[in-house]
């Protein structure tokens, strides 16, 4: 934090790592006090939440703090992940940090999920239902794994209890790993844009870096404070607010808008053992690519193919979360089916591709030694 050599060159997009690092004290803080309120049973979870937002003094404020900055700290976490994708920060020596990233976005992602039943709506009802329920898509024992982690039949007061004993204990694992993440990262400090080794040319962290990093830090309080005052709902579900009803399904279940495209991977493969398995691997893909990244040109800065294959990705990403969104009908079970198509073949066959035809390239383009 203070004497870590960081490349003088890093951009503003390096800021994305503290922006998580605020958002996960945001969050830590916020659910502390938010906890203090909070009954974890079917009957008075509906109702406490209402009682945070109406009785709890400034409790509206701390609660839309927590809801949004949940989606802050996804749409920092994809942008931290895009960041790496272009400049080839998962390349070694970086290997380490890289693999603690992808396992802090699994964790992340199944601490949301654990938040999202919480409030204990409808839409946080049926979700839990749903999401619990692909686990018995494994053969033999499936079922009675479902049933175990539900404490019953169906989703009822034990998951309520259970999720929310998780959803309170994970953020401090989370906590620790983002810790490991950064001593992995002191090892070597940050990757160079220009995809250079220079570490003659390197400036501590401290006042350098921290001080850039507050500029974004306090653009984005100025944002959340605009969201949380005057959008709070603007990235939720309307449907949360209705109270769970289990003789009631909405028209159309869908998880919050930052697990959409991994939703859509899921809906995409008609198999629902094969589906699941797709779901998870769509994100411990992103654990090979130190290997399949063969090409001795370190990110896409001065390459234009993997600029091309990088902003297809995006391009790819945001159908797939629009997909998640919609219902499952022609075209969109199509488009979805070659969208994740696309999506594993980015990794698997467009990477490596891209790097054996530039390594190619670059042999032809060497002027040949005399033996003269």
């Amino acid at each position: 934090m203070v004497d870590s050599p960081q490349p003088v060159n890093i951009s503003y997009l390096w800021n994305f790592g503290s922006l998580l690092g605020t958002c996960l004290i945001l969050q830590l803080v916020t659910g502390i006090f938010l906890a203090m309120h909070y009954q974890a049973h079917v009957d008075f979870a509906f109702n406490s939440v209402e009682h945070i937002m109406r009785d709890v003094n400034s409790g509206w404020a701390v609660r839309y703090t927590h809801a949004n900055v949940a989606s802050f700290f996804f749409i920092f976490v994809y942008a931290h992940i895009g960041r790496g994708l272009y400049y080839g920060s998962y390349r070694s020596p970086r290997v380490a940090v890289w693999s603690i990233g992808v396992i802090i976005l699994v964790l992340m992602m199944a601490i949301a999920f654990l938040g999202y039943v919480l409030p204990y709506g409808q839409m946080s009802l049926w979700g839990a239902t749903v999401i619990t329920n692909l686990l018995s898509a494994i053969p033999y024992f499936g079922q009675d794994l479902v049933e175990l982690i539900w404490g019953g039949f169906s989703v009822s007061n034990a998951t309520l209890n259970r999720f929310f004993s998780l959803h309170y204990l994970l953020p401090f694992v989370l906590a620790a790993l983002a810790a490991a993440h950064m001593m992995a990262l002191h090892t070597h400090g940050s990757n160079n844009p220009n995809g250079l080794n220079a570490n003659d040319d390197r400036a501590p962290m401290h006042p350098y870096f921290t001080f850039k990093d507050l500029v974004t830090i306090f653009l984005f309080f100025l944002v959340l404070s605009l969201m949380v005052f005057f959008y709070p709902n603007a990235l939720g579900h309307s449907d949360n607010y209705i109270p769970a009803n289990p003789m009631s399904t909405p028209a159309s279940i869908v998880p919050e808008w930052y697990l959409l495209p991994f939703y859509a991977i899921l809906r995409s493969i008609p198999n629902k053992l094969l589906g699941v398995i797709a779901m998870f691997g769509s994100l411990l893909i992103l654990l090979v690519l130190p290997l399949t990244d063969v090409s001795r040109i370190r990110g896409s800065q001065f390459s234009p193919f993997k600029k091309i294959a990088f902003w297809s990705l995006v391009v790819d990403f945001a159908i797939l979360m629009w997909i998640g969104s919609q219902h499952p009908e022609e075209p969109f079970v199509l488009i979805g089916q070659i969208a994740t198509g696309f999506y594993f073949a980015w990794f698997v066959v467009i990477i490596p591709a891209i790097g054996i035809i530039e390594n190619t390239l670059m042999d032809f383009a060497l002027p040949v030694k005399s033996h003269l």
